[in-house]
């Protein structure tokens, strides 16, 4: 397979390494941790091989919805600075290839979930790729400021996705987990639209930057990380987490409050330096706890409450 390159003399050949930067691997790799964390924390015992394929899964439906948001997104991806060098863009990966090839291996992911672990953690991948893809891509991105809030729960479900795997059945700690990722989400990504707002403008997606305002956008902010940083410690008082959760999960809410209150009082609306360290901090505000999650279940230590 070949497609003309632009800025080449000659056909450039579509590459594996072009089809796995389709699957956007730095955003799989933290849908499949929190995946992860879902699968080690959920009760009971699962054979590692079904552990690994469900885990397997999450990460190739993580992989094929991003596949599909850059084939469908296109056209708007070769406008802004931040995804002109995606492989689409780039004229490295035909948008119809990509179309086929992430449509097909979300469809396998989900078979296969369903053969090796159960019907409802099949059925919950398939609506993840489902809303991420059809709700929030062709649905939400480009009509309402709300676009993340409301598309952000696809990113949410993998914890219950990885909970349901082993117990086929869900309940208030997935739920809890969902939640907390659920309510991370838009202040990451507002943090994030604050210094590329223009680029959003752009290309015409009506962030909420672009529609509101960044004074609007940092009060959001700041109220989603008020309710943010008391949901995040949660877990540690329904029998989920221990002393190490709770102490690192607050401590992160902490910081995250400081960060969104120096985001809120930001006057460089330029180089946007307190939205920077906001958005650094708040991948950490995921990773840190549900690594307190994994290693206190690994180690068996007792949770805060029973």
């Amino acid at each position: 397979m070949a497609v003309i390159d632009d800025t080449l003399s000659y056909p450039r050949v579509t590459t594996v390494g072009d089809f796995f930067a389709l699957l956007k691997p730095r955003v799989m790799s933290l849908v499949v941790f929190t995946g992860l964390a879902g699968i080690i924390v959920a009760p009971g015992h699962v054979h590692l091989l079904t552990a690994f394929t469900a885990l397997l899964c999450i990460a190739l439906a993580a992989g094929a919805s991003g596949a599909l948001n850059m084939a469908y997104d296109a056209d708007i991806d070769v406008i802004m600075a931040r995804t002109a060098t995606r492989p689409i863009p780039m004229g490295h990966v035909a948008r119809g290839d990509a179309m086929t090839f992430g449509w097909a291996i979300a469809a396998m992911s989900v078979a296969t979930m369903w053969l090796f672990a159960n019907t409802l953690a099949a059925g919950l991948l398939a609506f993840t790729v489902f809303f991420y893809v059809v709700v929030y891509t062709l649905g939400l991105k480009r009509r309402t400021p709300q676009n993340i809030v409301i598309g952000g729960l696809a990113g949410a479900l993998p914890p219950a996705i990885g909970w349901a795997a082993v117990t086929g059945s869900l309940s208030l700690a997935p739920i809890v987990l969902v939640a907390i990722i659920f309510m991370w989400t838009p202040p990451h990504f507002w943090a994030l639209s604050l210094w590329r707002c223009e680029d959003y403008a752009r290309a015409g997606v009506p962030m909420l930057p672009v529609v509101k305002g960044k004074t609007s956008t940092r009060r959001h902010i700041f109220a989603y990380t008020l309710l943010l940083a008391p949901l995040g410690v949660v877990p540690a008082f329904i029998g989920l987490g221990g002393m190490l959760y709770l102490v690192l999960s607050a401590s992160m809410g902490f910081w995250m409050l400081l960060e969104a209150f120096a985001t809120l009082r930001e006057r460089d609306e330029v180089r946007e330096p307190a939205a920077k360290r906001l958005f650094g901090v708040s991948l950490l505000y995921v990773f840190v706890p549900f690594t307190a999650l994994i290693v206190e279940r690994l180690l068996h230590l007792p949770p805060l409450w029973t």
